[in-house]
């Protein structure tokens, strides 16, 4: 028998998807400096700043809406752009335009690269619904369902709320906890019984201004002391870490 180091109240988890529960967040933020620093090669020249892969990626965009994401780290650089249209071209200098092009990019990596999901996340996601929790896939990714399938994991989790979820829902997306909200009252469980696991800073004050039960922070790039500054009551490296041996 296998326990879950979890609160006793909690009822339901609500895990984020791209470095929680699949191996996708260094895709991302390969795809994001690529995007980033073409266009800011082309706007400062060659003595352009770089996006950095890990402190630009964490701060900026990791667990935004993709357009959030472009509105932030251009905010951060001083740099303006207009908003343009949902579905502007990849090669048009506006906010969506720009983030359209990151997820080409990503699209194209995912397709090379495939999808793994993290082994200690799917133990600890199976042992959860085995006592008998609630779960849901909370992200802001508009091709959260598409991951879920291409990693075998979609089956699961009983309730998606992703990035075309939220827009049609018109939620705003992370820090706001309003995804994460949606997920637990779809599963028909208050927030202070649920748990949210997430490795994204924003993800962190999503659930800490939610007033989640129990918010748990992975940390796969070497983040604990800003995770937990952030709002996580546990950090672990792998949701294994989540699981003993009860007999």
């Amino acid at each position: 028998m296998t326990k879950l180091r979890l609160p006793q109240d909690i009822r339901a988890c609500l895990f984020d998807l791209d470095g929680v529960l699949t191996q996708t967040a260094v895709v991302h933020a390969a795809a994001w400096k690529e995007m980033f620093d073409a266009f800011l090669q082309r706007r400062d020249g060659p003595g352009f700043r770089p996006f950095d892969a890990v402190a630009d990626y964490d701060e900026y965009v990791d667990g935004r809406p993709r357009a959030d994401g472009v509105r932030t780290f251009l905010a951060a650089r001083g740099i303006e752009l207009p908003e343009g249209a949902d579905d502007d071209p990849p090669d048009r200098e506006t906010v969506h335009g720009l983030g359209n092009r990151k997820n080409i990019l990503v699209l194209a990596k995912i397709r090379e690269q495939g999808v793994d999901a993290y082994p200690g996340s799917v133990r600890f996601v199976a042992e959860a619904r085995a006592a008998g929790l609630r779960t849901a896939v909370v992200s802001s990714s508009a091709n959260c369902r598409d991951v879920l399938a291409a990693a075998g994991i979609e089956d699961l989790f009983e309730v998606r709320i992703d990035g075309v979820v939220a827009a049609q829902r018109a939620l705003p997306g992370k820090p706001h906890p309003d995804t994460f909200l949606a997920a637990a009252r779809d599963l028909g469980v208050p927030p202070g019984a649920a748990a949210v696991f997430e490795d994204a800073l924003a993800g962190m004050d999503a659930g800490r201004s939610g007033h989640f039960g129990h918010v748990v922070g992975v940390d796969r790039v070497g983040q604990a002391d800003a995770l937990r500054a952030h709002g996580a009551d546990t950090v672990v490296k792998d949701l294994a870490e989540l699981l003993e041996d009860a007999s």
